[in-house]
């Protein structure tokens, strides 16, 4: 497992009508992983000017992939726990969504 951090980052296109009620499920999301062991930057971007198509991005740096792979598992629980799912959710709010784990690409350009 690497011990380089990995970032978390999902892109949704939210319809205006649903942005409300996305926004307030995605906030109780982030909070609980701010509590999370190897969360070290988390952040949710609401679009506000420019071309994008994509008008909520969430980003989430995490110390390293056993980190991530524990704060993933933890999040499954609590999902299930709650009766949750995040894919029929996205399907009733009309969202369409990109996500992804990233690991920095190397060499920087300044």
């Amino acid at each position: 497992m690497s011990a380089s951090p990995l970032y978390r980052v999902d892109k949704f296109i939210v319809p205006p009508q649903s942005l409300d009620r996305f926004l307030e499920r995605v906030k109780k999301t982030h909070d609980a992983l701010d509590q999370a062991d190897g969360c070290e930057r988390n952040l949710i971007l609401e679009q506000f000017d420019g071309p994008g198509q994509f008008n909520v991005v969430t980003f989430v740096q995490w110390r390293d992939e056993a980190a991530y792979k524990a704060a993933r598992q933890a999040a499954l629980a609590r999902q299930t726990a709650e009766g949750f799912d995040p894919q029929a959710f996205i399907k009733e709010l009309g969202v369409m969504a990109d996500i992804a784990v990233y690991r920095s690409g190397g060499a920087v350009v300044a």
